[in-house]
């Protein structure tokens, strides 16, 4: 097992150094190449094609997620294929297996009136208590909606990334890939008058690199924090907390922006996806969304559901409830517009 790990050590270096991979993902490859070791019993020069298909199946028999399946397969055909490569490993037993067929699963996604409850309340927060917290839940919850965003890349932002007279954001994802990614007016507003309570309550913090100080040993924000944040948001909004996560504010990003008419490969650089294919699954969402739609509306389906209704859940009444009011309605028609605009233009950008 001590040459597995030294070996084990030479990929990870590699994915590092090569490949910009996050330490998220060195530790999640790490824990599949030593499950594998673990519970096979078999070493890395001894491993053969068959210990892979016997692994395989005893994940199976186990009733693993097929996606579990599928990484932990994707971790040892790299590694054996790096080894094989580096004239470490003679073969490569990786070869030849098929990854287990994976269900297509369509994001959830938020609805644009569920996001401007979520802005609505957020605002309604801040205007009450105006303290940094609030400012800066606010400011996260914008720029989470305007950018689309990672989680991770918007917690890691540099200070030097943001500049008030600048409308883009310099992000650095996957991979170490650098993207310039759009910001909107409301998103910035919001971003700077954190940054101003931030300077007068926290100066100590303010002088951080980072954009989201915090006084943890990483120096910036950590990602349970901002979900358990937006969990308490989504509560007090009257939203289901489940519903709601950063990445599923991510899903919204995407799905809004193609619903109003953005070009798909405009929303796949704003994304920071290396392959269309992936941003395709949002165009899939929007078709279940408009047969849902056909099967709520259409006077047939109405005339069904009279003859056949249905009890409605009850709003629970100890929650405000955050309606799409006139300001709301006007803050999605300049939403709708500067979305249309600045898909019109990364359109053009592109094309030329």
């Amino acid at each position: 097992m001590a040459e597995d790990r030294h070996l084990i050590e030479q990929f990870l270096e590699m994915l590092a150094a090569e490949r910009g991979a996050a330490a998220n993902s060195l530790a999640a490859y790490e824990r599949d190449l030593v499950d594998f070791f673990t519970r096979t019993g078999a070493s890395t020069q001894s491993t053969t094609t068959e210990d892979i298909r016997h692994y395989l199946d005893l994940l199976h028999r186990e009733k693993r997620a097929a996606s579990t399946a599928s990484r932990r397969l994707s971790a040892l055909r790299q590694y054996f294929l790096f080894l094989f490569r580096e004239g470490l490993k003679a073969d490569n037993p990786a070869i030849g297996i098929d990854s287990p067929r994976l269900p297509v699963r369509l994001p959830g996604v938020l609805s644009e009136e569920d996001v401007n409850k979520l802005l609505s309340c957020a605002e309604a927060i801040h205007r009450e208590k105006n303290n940094l917290q609030s400012a800066r839940l606010l400011a996260l919850l914008e720029m989470l909606y305007a950018t689309g965003m990672r989680i991770t890349e918007l917690i890691s932002l540099p200070r030097r990334a943001f500049a008030p007279d600048r409308p883009v954001l310099f992000v650095r994802g996957k991979g170490g890939a650098e993207r310039m990614v759009p910001m909107g007016d409301q998103a910035r507003t919001a971003l700077l008058a954190y940054l101003t309570i931030l300077k007068r309550d926290k100066p100590d913090m303010a002088a951080s690199p980072w954009l989201f100080p915090s006084r943890g040993a990483m120096g910036t924000l950590s990602r349970m924090r901002v979900q358990q944040m937006l969990k308490s948001l989504a509560q007090e909004a009257g939203i289901r907390p489940e519903l709601l996560s950063a990445h599923k504010m991510r899903h919204a990003f995407a799905t809004h922006l193609l619903a109003h008419g953005a070009d798909l490969r405009a929303v796949q650089k704003m994304l920071g996806h290396a392959d269309i294919s992936t941003t395709q699954i949002y165009t899939h969402v929007l078709e279940e969304r408009l047969r849902t739609l056909v099967s709520e509306k259409h006077p047939l389906a109405q005339r069904d559901q009279t003859e056949s209704p249905q009890s409605k859940p009850k709003q629970d009444a100890e929650k405000p409830v955050y309606s799409t009011g006139p300001s709301q309605s006007r803050r999605m028609a300049l939403a709708t517009a500067w979305l249309r605009e600045l898909a019109s233009s990364l359109a053009i950008a592109l094309r030329t």
